[in-house]
């Protein structure tokens, strides 16, 4: 069966599970753990990404984060590939140390937030790796301990969650200890790793159930959310998908799309692929770096190459070129 495909868009909550191959440690020591959260802090911070919590074990690993300047894809190659060069060299192994891809689930916030940063906090305990909630509470790998309090960690965005409790901080702590607690007696909660109240059955095929006369429920194995919270994701895909197909069937490259954009522009298209940093050329550079990526499907890295550009700055031009085309309202189909 093919790979579905990554669901992803800035901002975007993605509950983020990366696991060893055959269930094989990815962490052996406290050494491992500290070269992976260096990785991620400095990865975190260049990308904007924005973390609420996290949980390292031994074999497996939960991040829950909002995606900033690079995309979840970008992000996750980038901290992986560079921890399993420094891993396998430091264990004197070869090979694969990651299974597969790493899981990402896109999330609805409102709902899943909070649930998702208690399952993700718990991990540790449920586990056995800790014996109760107060020595979670000093566990230094686990987002949780920063919530409480007894370590720092700058990259995870700790005051969101805990405004959400009280704006003072020892009551919001109290509060959301409370709530942790409460959550240790409903176990692993597997409805909560993707798929919502329903896993799909494969590829683009979704299950129906009618709950009691209740909202017809559809799921997905990469989306975590309500009926129409879910419904709404894969309509977008649906329509990307659908329209991307339309312009690779006429013929539709990188190339083509740069002639269209300089004269929406008025300007020379060999300028998008020049080091000029004119705002006018900025303006429309960023526009082909969005739909290149967004519509034609390249790759950050493969359309970098293509323009003489760093990986990092043409993920930063994609996200302008969203805001550009939303604020001159301008569609890729009406150009081409």
């Amino acid at each position: 069966m093919p790979r579905q495909a990554r669901i992803d868009a800035p901002g975007a909550l993605h509950h983020i599970i990366v696991r060893g191959i055959e269930r094989k440690a990815i962490f052996r020591d406290d050494q491992d753990r500290f070269d992976y959260l260096s990785r991620v802090e400095r990865l975190f911070t260049e990308t904007s990404a924005t973390c609420y919590a996290w949980a390292l074990m031994t074999n497996h690993g939960h991040f829950l984060i909002g995606t900033g300047k690079a995309s979840v894809a970008t992000l996750m190659r980038r901290l992986l590939t560079g921890y399993a060069v420094t891993f396998n060299r430091r264990h004197r192994r070869h090979g694969q140390l990651f299974q597969n891809r790493y899981k990402s689930i896109l999330c609805q916030e409102d709902p899943y937030l909070l649930e998702l940063t208690r399952y993700i906090h718990l991990n540790p305990l449920r586990a056995g790796i800790v014996a109760d909630l107060e020595s979670l509470e000093n566990y230094p790998f686990s987002g949780h301990s920063v919530l409480m309090g007894k370590q720092k960690a700058d990259w995870q965005d700790a005051g969101a969650i805990l405004k959400m409790f009280s704006p003072y901080q020892n009551i919001a702590r109290r509060k959301y200890r409370e709530y942790v607690k409460q959550g240790i007696a409903s176990g692993r909660r597997p409805e909560l790793v993707g798929g919502g109240l329903i896993r799909s059955v494969g590829g683009w095929k979704i299950a129906r159930q009618s709950l009691q006369g209740q909202e017809r429920i559809k799921g997905d194995e990469r989306i975590l959310g309500s009926g129409s919270f879910v419904e709404e994701v894969l309509k977008e895909c649906n329509e990307s998908f659908e329209r991307g197909y339309r312009l690779r069937a006429k013929g539709v490259g990188v190339e083509q799309l740069a002639h269209r954009i300089a004269d929406e522009f008025d300007i020379d298209p060999a300028q998008l692929f020049s080091a000029v940093r004119y705002p006018g050329i900025v303006q429309a550079r960023s526009v082909l770096c969005y739909w290149a990526v967004r519509e034609l499907g390249m790759t950050a890295t493969e359309l970098a190459r293509r323009m003489g550009l760093t990986q990092p700055a043409v993920s930063i031009s994609v996200k302008r070129g969203e805001k550009i085309i939303k604020e001159k309202g301008l569609c890729i189909e009406r150009l081409i």
